[in-house]
């Protein structure tokens, strides 16, 4: 169902109908509906989406989403058990018992965030600005109750009742700062877009109520959750580099907020909460190492940035220092093959991201511009290896692209067709050179499915030929053959229509005259079309 189509019937079976008490149940165009309580606020509200299909949705895409942002932080594992850890601890006291999983993505943004199911995820951009645990068990706490309450699978929801199936944007986004990962497509587009959602004002008043709550019956200070809203308030109005980017654009922080949280924490006080622990020495004691990575990470950053400014040089001096205080980081591994790959250095470059598969071997974009080094020297059975690799841990266009055009060099034309089909939802140049590669084959495969062509006669007795292309991109040439039984004998004249322009109907002269007098429907006319190509 399109967004003007009309709205399905909906029929109601009365709980009492059916004998049922709890749940009522709602039929909208085949989706079984539910009313039942929410399992943190205890409201009633309809739902289609089971708690299996929730879990379901949240694994499917907590992959791909952690390496669209950057992929996990590899090098400091005990950072990872730590902040499961503290989610865990903060999740025990949901009253919705999820597979919680916690971790810590390798991203410089400060960020959080959660997928249905209870697959949250934190970066180390955000662990720099908390100052204690219980600041963290805040942060954590706010994402189980995104998952716990359901607000990402309301979204999931809202998108199929409004278009009849999850119908999700493409995502024009450079991912984790690579200039060479493109666009996401495909699948992961879901997942995507379920974690940069803006979520509404009172999703987010639930999440601070409840993930207080939660991390003060844990034995935390819920003084934390306050201390946490008050940096986010005085970060954002200072306009802190790369915020407003991050946590900002689907958390937004507002005085209000630290207000709201005040007035939480007395409420905790009146009913005994009054002893829990801040852990602020125990937080330095477990984010050291990263605390003394950050040096390392900010020239990273600074590479990054300069590389986007085209200043390859001085971006690579940035790298060199980030490596000599990080030699095991994968990811500055990973921007040197990039370096390399971008100057045509193709041995350099896969030499870099064999080092940095050494360190992670689970991050799509070394696949990926390691499969780019091994197509352009002319590997193919290597650069398809490395780029299905890529696809497997996010479907970028750029690596779909290529293996179409692998695909194409090998006379797999199917194969082709569908990876071209996939890149072509990428934005941009990208996108429409891989529509006019998929368009290409497609039009020579089935060319009538696009071209029809009808003779007809002028008043002169001329044939005409009416050309309707319903391709998005003109036709080079439509080859066909007329066809007309003339005194009853079958009269075949083959016939090319040239520069047939895209989406309309355009008439050509084929030159041929009948007698003025004949009737081109009793002559059995018709124009067959064999072929058709585009430039």
């Amino acid at each position: 169902m399109n967004r003007t189509s009309r709205m399905p019937l909906v029929k109601v079976i009365s709980p009492r109908a059916v004998g049922m008490r709890a749940m009522s149940v709602v039929v909208i165009s085949g989706l079984l509906m539910t009313c039942s309580a929410n399992p943190v606020t205890g409201r009633s509200e309809l739902a289609f989406i089971s708690q299996a299909e929730e879990i379901s949705i949240g694994g499917q895409h907590y992959g791909p989403s952690q390496q669209s942002q950057g992929g996990q932080l590899k090098v400091d594992p005990e950072l990872t058990a730590y902040v499961n850890e503290v989610g865990q601890r903060v999740a025990a006291y949901s009253p919705r018992q999820l597979p919680y999983e916690f971790v810590v993505l390798n991203n410089s943004v400060p960020n959080a965030w959660a997928l249905p199911g209870g697959k949250i995820a934190i970066n180390r951009g955000l662990l720099y600005e908390l100052k204690s645990e219980a600041e963290l068990a805040a942060v954590l706490g706010h994402e189980v109750v995104h998952s716990a309450a359901r607000h990402g699978a309301q979204s999931v929801e809202r998108g199929m009742l409004l278009q009849g199936a999850l119908v999700v944007t493409a995502v024009a986004a450079t991912v984790s700062d690579n200039p060479y990962a493109g666009a996401i497509v495909g699948g992961a587009q879901v997942g995507a877009q379920l974690i940069s959602q803006r979520y509404g004002r009172e999703a987010e008043r639930e999440s601070d109520l409840y993930g207080t709550r939660y991390m003060a019956q844990a034995g935390y200070d819920p003084q934390g959750a306050v201390e946490l809203q008050q940096t986010f308030v005085r970060l954002s109005e200072g306009r802190a580099p790369g915020w407003l980017d991050g946590l900002f654009a689907s958390h937004p922080p507002s005085q209000e907020r630290v207000n709201n949280n005040r007035q939480l924490v007395s409420q905790l006080r009146s009913e005994g909460f009054t002893a829990g622990d801040a852990g602020e020495q125990r937080y330095r004691q477990r984010t050291a190492s990263l605390m003394a990575n950050k040096p390392a990470y900010d020239l990273f950053d600074e590479a990054n940035k300069l590389l986007r400014e085209d200043k390859i040089e001085e971006a690579e001096s940035k790298l060199d220092q980030a490596i000599a205080l990080m030699p095991r980081e994968a990811r500055f591994l990973g921007l040197k093959g990039d370096i390399a790959l971008m100057q045509r250095r193709y041995g350099a470059a896969i030499e870099q991201y064999n080092l940095a598969m050494a360190r992670d071997d689970a991050y799509f974009d070394y696949y990926l511009g390691r499969g780019m080094a091994y197509s352009r020297q002319g590997n193919q059975a290597r650069a398809k290896s490395d780029l299905e690799a890529s696809v497997k841990l996010l479907p970028t266009a750029l690596a779909a692209n290529e293996l179409g055009t692998l695909a194409l060099a090998a006379n797999d034309r199917g194969s082709a067709k569908q990876y071209f089909q996939m890149a072509a939802a990428a934005p941009g140049d990208m996108g429409a050179q891989a529509q006019a590669n998929f368009m290409r084959l497609d039009i020579a495969d089935n060319p009538t499915v696009y071209v029809q062509a009808v003779p007809v006669l002028d008043r002169s007795g001329r044939v005409i030929v009416q050309v309707t292309n319903r391709a998005p991109v003109p036709m080079a040439t439509v080859t066909m053959e007329l066809r007309a039984v003339l005194n009853g004998q079958l009269t075949r004249i083959p016939f090319t229509a040239r520069n047939v322009p895209a989406g309309r109907v355009s008439q050509y002269d084929s030159g041929q005259v009948l007698p003025a007098n004949t009737n081109m429907q009793q002559i059995q006319a018709q124009a067959i079309v064999s072929s058709a190509t585009i430039n």
